[in-house]
């Protein structure tokens, strides 16, 4: 027989002795069934490939301290992104906080800044009166539509028109200020001047 299937059937006796109890030992650090056996047939491949270079007296016990190794690797990169978790948790908890004070502090006088208040006035200053007519009396007036259709004597749907038109003009003028511009026009005042 040559030394190379001596290799082999070695290699299958020691695999067939070893492997579940080597298994259970993993299993006992890394909770986990397939990490365990990933672990375990690792090491066993190590050993395959470096066996040139291994004493063959104790090859059991230098195979149970490469999986004792692989399994304090695979617990270290666990903990390690464990605390990587923890960090990125603790850094949006500290970011959500952040919003949660700044939002907190601030007031409605500061959040409708003169410039957007001057942008909106300039937006609209050029809207067509009757575009203009209908948004304040929708936005700011809370008027229906049919109230606005009959005062303004035009129909429901010009009155949607006219909302729909107006509202695409703030959008474009505000569309750096989108977020504050939602809240501005729930307010219950403006002024034209």
């Amino acid at each position: 027989m040559s030394p190379q299937i001596e290799h082999v059937i070695a290699f299958n006796q020691l695999y067939e002795e070893y492997n579940q109890r080597f298994i259970r030992f993993a299993r006992s650090y890394v909770m986990v069934d397939e990490v365990a056996e990933d672990i375990v047939n690792d090491s066993f491949m190590y050993y395959w490939e470096n066996k040139q270079a291994i004493d063959d007296r104790n090859i059991s016990a230098y195979l149970l301290t490469v999986v004792k190794h692989k399994c304090i690797n695979y617990l270290k990169r666990l903990s390690l992104e464990e605390q990587a978790k923890s960090c990125f948790q603790s850094l949006e908890e500290w970011e959500l906080q952040l919003k949660i004070s700044t939002l907190e502090a601030c007031s409605p006088e500061k959040l409708l800044s003169d410039e957007i208040q001057m942008l909106v006035q300039k937006a609209l200053r050029s809207m067509p009166k009757q575009t203009r007519e209908v948004l304040i009396r929708s936005r700011y007036q809370s008027q229906s539509n049919k109230e606005i259709a009959a005062e303004l004597n035009i129909s429901v749907k010009a009155v949607e028109y006219h909302i729909t038109k107006s509202l695409k003009i703030l959008r474009i003028v505000l569309k750096d200020y989108f977020p504050i511009w939602l809240l501005y026009f729930q307010g219950d005042s403006i002024r034209l001047y």
